[in-house]
């Protein structure tokens, strides 16, 4: 998917499939939150349901054909999650059927994951950590696994009662950006929280008359998901305090059409990346003449700048892997993984055993 085949209906005049569109844009973007990447084959069917040719259901029963024809060899590989999660995440974006409830969304968790997950649309009964890069490895503290139903009905009975009269959009951005990330802090499920939330979250903002019909969520999907993580995260003693600051950014652009950058770079509680700017080619061309000829030649001059850019983050003796050049040139996870077999096999990169599978440093210079 080197060329999005979504942008051009998502600015098309067409009602039916510029929504259409933005339903599956999101769908896909939104396996980002767990590393996940549709196939090209999900992509062809969903242009195939935008320009009216199958219908949801017609191209959910193609995907069960071609999984069942087509295995996946290797258990690692979700594709096929991937895949049958974004035609039902479209599928509900593209209906306008909703009620603010409990039932609905452990409804949408089931109905995103049945035949994924032995566990769809049930509540989890055990405690649960997550070790977060963007926490340097630490943890959210989530919801109770005893307290779980309880949470969720107060929450979502208290924001029925919330009356948004008299509030500045400002204050309305503040509150969803509030609300939003106390729904994700419960992780009612085992698996699968952040895509049934994103689901709930948007068909949420249409009953309160917000369009939400863009790419923010499609192209910022991780950022979303480490935004709600900052927003439940305390280390006082270190002086990290949860903000909401990162969500409401997100949501100014969401829905207010606003264009602030959105880099995880920048939500790192460590801040180490926080001032690692976009190299500027014409200004690097001493760190350019440094490099190696042949790297010089091997490469476009995007590439010439990611280099220069993890070069700059990380030494000669540093590990890092897929999610660290992701946070560090803020690419999608599928660029980040090209870029690391392309760096690899010329030889500026090379594999570290002993700190788990896809890890990397750079060769000596």
């Amino acid at each position: 998917m080197n060329k999005d085949p979504f942008k051009e209906y998502i600015r098309e005049s067409e009602p039916v499939k510029r929504e259409k569109g933005y339903a599956w844009h999101t769908a896909i973007g939104l396996q980002a939150v767990d590393g996940l990447k549709a196939s090209e084959y999900l992509v062809r069917t969903a242009v195939r349901n935008i320009e009216g040719e199958i219908s949801f259901e017609e191209a959910n029963m193609l995907l069960q054909t071609y999984y069942e024809e087509n295995p996946a060899r290797d258990a690692k590989d979700r594709t096929e999650e991937a895949d049958k999660v974004s035609v039902r995440i479209a599928a509900l974006l593209s209906e306008r059927a909703f009620s603010f409830t409990p039932n609905e969304y452990m409804s949408i968790h089931r109905k995103l994951f049945t035949g994924i997950y032995s566990h769809a649309g049930c509540i989890r009964d055990y405690n649960i950590t997550k070790k977060e890069w963007v926490l340097n490895g630490a943890t959210v503290i989530y919801g109770s696994a005893t307290e779980l139903e309880a949470t969720l009905d107060y929450d979502l009975s208290e924001e029925k009662m919330f009356s948004y009269r008299h509030l500045s959009m400002d204050e309305i951005i503040r509150h969803l950006a509030v609300f939003v990330s106390r729904l994700w802090q419960i992780h009612m499920f085992a698996e699968g929280n952040t895509r049934t939330t994103a689901v709930f979250f948007i068909k949420y903002l249409r009953t309160l008359g917000f369009d939400v019909t863009n790419d923010i969520f499609a192209e910022n999907a991780w950022y979303f998901r480490n935004s709600l993580v900052r927003a439940n995260y305390n280390d006082l003693k270190n002086g990290i305090h949860e903000t909401t600051e990162y969500l409401e950014i997100f949501l100014r652009n969401l829905l207010l059409n606003e264009n602030h950058p959105l880099h995880n770079r920048t939500l790192h509680i460590s801040e180490v990346f926080k001032e690692i700017e976009k190299p500027d080619i014409e200004m690097k061309k001493p760190d350019i003449n440094n490099l190696k000829p042949d790297i010089v030649k091997a490469f476009q001059p995007k590439t010439i700048s990611h280099i220069l850019k993890l070069r700059e983050a990380f030494s000669d003796q540093t590990i890092f892997g897929r999610s660290d050049v992701m946070e560090v040139i803020d690419i999608r996870p599928s660029r980040a993984s090209e870029l690391l077999k392309e760096l690899t096999e010329h030889g500026i990169i090379e594999p570290v055993s002993g700190h788990g599978k896809g890890k990397y440093r750079f060769r000596p210079q």
